[in-house]
């Protein structure tokens, strides 16, 4: 009888733990990244005047956003990690990219209207 195509797939335990363990480092990093991030956008938000106050919101929109997307691409890595075949691989991938496609349209459209606003509110008269 033919081998089983997927064979070949089979991931050893100690390549698995190692890439989980790798996962979770560059997750533990990137959370003390964001929270480094998050602080330096509180600090300038403390210290910006009135029209900054828009390009902060952008940025701390920006930050949330890109939070959001690391998160969601460390958990695929992490579901991948315990993909059984290459058709569960390429659900996965099938899946991960619809999502993100979704996250990122919405984001540019919540950025475009905040720049927007800014914009508008930035050419009202002061009264």
């Amino acid at each position: 009888m033919a081998k089983d195509p997927f064979e070949q797939f089979a991931i050893p335990n100690e390549v698995r733990a190692f890439a989980e363990q790798s996962v979770a480092q560059a997750r533990k990093a990137f959370d003390g990244f964001i929270q480094a991030a998050n602080q330096a956008v509180g600090q300038l938000h403390g210290r910006a005047q009135a029209a900054h106050s828009g390009a902060t919101e952008i940025a701390q929109q920006s930050m949330a956003y890109a939070e959001q997307n690391v998160a969601t691409t460390f958990d695929f890595a992490q579901k991948l990690m315990h993909a059984k075949d290459a058709a569960e691989v390429m659900r996965l991938q099938s899946e991960y990219l619809s999502h993100q496609m979704q996250a990122l349209s919405s984001q540019v459209q919540a950025l475009g209207q905040s720049a927007a606003k800014i914009v508008v509110d930035a050419a009202k008269p002061k009264t």
